[in-house]
């Protein structure tokens, strides 16, 4: 049983995932600020030399890259991989585990993916541009979690949760568009090499098999034949994370009876004249650690310990080699073309439609309930918090066009969508805190 005073497992562990991205936010938008700076001043050049012209590889099967080609295809695929694992463990036992909890947030997520598509192919359905439609989608977790940390204990924390699951389902969502939409040629022959790897790699999940080093060799070979194979290649990061076992191997119950033998038997041995330990209190501690991993689920150990690296360090350097977008010529004209405010009226007013319509639908249908402590204004705030697209709308843009001119074009569309979200929302979960609002409200 949980003591009163203890926050239950599945809470304590989004929150742990809050601080993390809260964090990873604010170092997302210093590597956003350090990038267009960068890309706008005299040193323009070392930025493009460094992002474009530095290659690594080989030249055996033309496997040379530049840096910004690593981090898109790379790093990335480590981050959706990261993504993947989240989501199968908020399936399996989070925020999407029933059909109760996943309701609202996937309801919302919805709602927050059909309508921005739907206004941007209003504004741009009868042009070449129309392939955009998927940039709007996206909701970027660690820039609004970031923002959302701004405003500290002001923000239920509830509404986080709920924030945090919604961009979860809207991963899923961007996962499934960018791999069925965004694939132009497929080579069949690698496609299935890799569908090969993946059975294997299930196989081996049901077989029990828990070695990290066993799915990084087979998930490596999933990843290099979906590279060649034409389908972007960090779709196959959420697939390897798919087949991740989530069962511990032995139960909670077993875990406590064992640990507390093994730490009598410690107690147990005699005082030892050096510092040192004995033999036996070694061995027993090396026992210890063994059941330790026995008792954590693999899907677990490797979210606990990816999480961080992605929050940290992949998507600030996404940041860094992607959002440095140099501006040439008149702003305005970059802001008022169709594509540009086809992605700000997407992400800030379809956002905002969206998710506030869906989630009133769930709320009158009874399919689900508002969070304790969140009225519908904290939804409004959310929503347009959900507006801020960013890293995934920029690695959407990226896939969605080929024209240079055309990805500068939407990415500052995103960047003044993103802005824009971010005031309205701040504005609108400040007003309502102001206002004295009342749960339920």
């Amino acid at each position: 049983m949980i003591p009163t005073n203890e926050k239950p497992v599945s809470t304590f562990r989004i929150s742990q995932f809050i601080r993390q991205e809260t964090l990873g936010g604010i170092l997302l938008i210093l590597a956003t600020l350090v990038a267009v700076f960068w890309a706008n001043s005299s040193f323009y050049e070392g930025y493009h030399y460094l992002t474009h012209e530095i290659r690594v590889g080989t030249s055996f099967g033309d496997f040379n890259f530049s840096l910004h080609h690593w981090v898109n295809d790379g790093l990335m695929a480590l981050f959706f991989f990261t993504i993947g694992l989240e989501i199968k463990r908020e399936i399996m036992g989070g925020e999407l585990s029933s059909v109760k909890k996943a309701a609202l947030p996937v309801m919302a997520a919805l709602g927050g993916m059909v309508v921005p598509a739907a206004v941007f192919l209003m504004l741009n359905g009868n042009n070449p541009h129309s392939q955009g439609w998927g940039i709007p989608m996206a909701t970027d977790i660690a820039f609004a979690l970031g923002i959302v940390a701004l405003l500290g204990s002001r923000v239920n924390i509830n509404l986080k949760i709920f924030l945090t699951a919604l961009a979860i389902a809207d991963d899923l969502g961007a996962i499934l568009v960018i791999a069925v939409f965004y694939t132009d040629t497929i080579h069949y022959y690698q496609l299935g090499i890799a569908m090969v790897a993946i059975i294997i790699l299930i196989f081996g999940n049901t077989m029990g098999i828990r070695s990290s080093l066993f799915y990084g060799i087979i998930g490596s070979a999933v990843w290099l034949a979906f590279f060649f194979s034409g389908v972007h290649a960090t779709i196959a990061g959420v697939l390897i994370a798919f087949t991740i076992p989530a069962n511990a191997k032995i139960n909670e119950i077993d875990y406590i009876e064992s640990l507390c033998t093994l730490l009598t038997k410690f107690e147990g041995e005699k005082p030892n004249d050096s510092k040192l330990l004995t033999r036996e209190q070694a061995h027993l501690i090396e026992k210890i650690e063994a059941l330790g991993n026995d008792a954590q689920t693999p899907l677990q150990r490797l979210e606990h310990l990816l999480h961080p690296i992605s929050a940290y360090m992949i998507i600030p350097v996404f940041a860094l080699f992607n959002a440095g977008v140099r501006i040439e010529g008149n702003i305005m004209d970059m802001v008022l073309h169709p594509v540009s405010l086809g992605i700000i009226a997407g992400l800030v007013l379809g956002k905002l439609i969206g998710i506030s319509v869906f989630s009133h639908l769930a709320i009158t249908l009874k399919l689900a309930v508002l969070p304790q402590g969140v009225c519908f204004r904290d939804i409004y705030g959310a929503a347009l918090l959900a507006g801020i697209g960013f890293t995934m709308s920029i690695f959407i843009a990226d896939l969605a066009f080929s024209d240079p001119q055309v990805i500068q074009i939407a990415k500052v569309g995103i960047f003044t969508a993103s802005i824009l979200s971010a005031i309205l929302g701040v504005f609108v979960l400040l007003s309502g805190e102001k206002q004295g609002k009342s749960p339920g409200e």
